[in-house]
């Protein structure tokens, strides 16, 4: 059941009214869990008890380590990382159409496809189990634990919620506290992205594929990275929005996950501007653990290139995959002694010069991100500089590629943050503009990206 389905628009609607009704108002964490777990069923009933499986054990470990932190809380890591492997990177070792083991068990598992978004409760399930094992974890009863893993806005692509900012927000809720203005504009906010910037744009992108890039001109494999670029953060960014609008209506406050992140002027502040969620994740679970910056500038380079290599792999099984971390992390760790002197130098003209190398770079590291498929991604960044005739090569309307990312150009530039304190007045028209747009203008239907991890 997708966000974007007529579907979903009745499933929330039934689960919001009945949530608020007085007679459930004591069992609200109740209705949400069964209402997820309808949610996640739609998609991949046959799943449903692996997600059982995942929030039991991890209650189990959860209530073990409570008791033992040093024994158990490794073993519930090691849990959930087995369930990620096993799932995520099974195909590596049986490859991708295994031949029967005569084993019914077996055969059965390795039949089973990926789960959606079991990158995403795997996280949050390390994270119940480290911040919780802590002193004064709270409350740890197995339908908040539950409740915090499964819940339906952010269950399949976030944002990743730290267990220690959304455990203390299970309390009854009330309907006169919900902020509907609020939610109503991060959920339209969010449609307006996906369905009017990233589905339209998908459609131009949709030629990087193999083989379609090899009728491109060169200069359009260059466009189309660019427009690839605007399309993922207009996809992501507005899953996230509906995300947080959802949960607001319900009473909880997601984490912010974008904040511009187009505008940054080194790698290090677009890490903390795109997904902050999986950054902060990265960062708190596995940068410091490692020693972060604490042992040294060669261990701390170390360590960001080993985390965003991890980063990488848990995206998916592939090369590219890897590869793209790796690069992330090689870059971070190539400015961080130069971030001193880049930020020394007070000029217009050269920080618009830093946020253009930060977005040429992370634009071309998204073709490995595009095409988990190695030698493709490698034979279309090749192709962006090698010219190529082509007697008939595929034609693109350039016109539609200023308009679709417009919207993400004009939020970058911060025109509204100039305008909006003198102009609060137009806001409804600007809504109503973007409803419009979303609904008339919407490209053809395509599942969010960040699905398929």
């Amino acid at each position: 059941m997708t966000f974007a389905s007529w579907q979903f628009g009745v499933f929330a609607a039934v689960v919001f009214v009945a949530y608020y009704l007085p007679a459930f108002r004591v069992y609200q964490a109740q209705v949400l869990i069964v209402s997820s777990l309808v949610f996640y069923g739609c998609g991949q009933p046959e799943l449903l008890p692996l997600l059982a499986v995942a929030v039991f054990g991890t209650y189990l470990f959860l209530i073990l380590a409570l008791q033992d932190r040093r024994l158990w809380l490794p073993l519930g890591i090691a849990f959930n990382l087995g369930l990620l492997a096993f799932f995520k990177y099974k195909f590596l070792f049986v490859g991708s159409a295994p031949a029967p083991s005569g084993q019914p068990v077996v055969d059965f598992l390795l039949r089973l496809p990926l789960p959606v978004g079991i990158s995403f409760f795997v996280f949050h399930n390390i994270s119940l189990l480290v911040d919780m094992t802590r002193k004064n974890a709270g409350r740890c009863d197995l339908s908040s634990v539950f409740l915090y893993i499964i819940f339906f806005p952010q269950l399949v692509s976030g944002p990743i919620t730290r267990a220690e900012m959304f455990m203390p927000q299970i309390r009854p809720k009330y309907l006169e506290d919900v902020p509907f203005i609020e939610a109503a504009k991060w959920i339209l906010t969010g449609f307006f992205f996906k369905l009017f910037v990233a589905n339209n744009l998908n459609e131009m992108t949709s030629h990087m594929e193999f083989p379609l890039y090899e009728a491109l001109q060169t200069q359009d494999r260059w466009l189309l990275v660019f427009l690839y670029s605007y399309q993922i953060y207009a996809d992501f960014f507005g899953y996230s929005a509906i995300a947080i609008g959802l949960a607001l209506l319900f009473g909880y406050r997601l984490p912010i996950n974008f904040n511009l992140p187009y505008i940054s002027t080194s790698f290090s502040e677009f890490w903390t501007r795109w997904h902050i969620s999986l950054s902060s994740w990265l960062r708190t679970y596995l940068y410091i653990p490692l020693g972060g910056n604490r042992h040294g500038a060669f261990r701390a380079y170390l360590n960001l290139i080993v985390v965003m290599g991890l980063g990488g792999i848990w995206h998916g099984a592939g090369l590219s995959y890897l590869l793209w971390g790796l690069l992330h992390g090689g870059l971070l760790a190539l400015e961080r002694p130069m971030l001193p002197v880049l930020h020394s130098i007070n000029s217009t003209w050269f920080r618009a010069a830093r946020v253009g190398v930060v977005f040429i770079c992370v634009s071309l590291l998204w073709i490995f991100f595009k095409l988990p498929n190695f030698d493709h991604a490698l034979s279309y960044l090749t192709g962006m500089f090698v010219p190529r005739t082509n007697p008939n090569p595929t034609k693109l309307f350039y016109n539609l590629a200023l308009i679709y990312p417009l919207p993400v150009i004009i939020q970058h530039l911060g025109f509204r943050t100039l305008v909006e304190p003198k102009l609060r007045f137009v806001e409804p028209y600007l809504y109503g503009l973007m409803a419009a747009l979303a609904y008339l203008e919407a490209g053809p239907e395509t599942a969010f990206i960040y699905f398929q991890f």
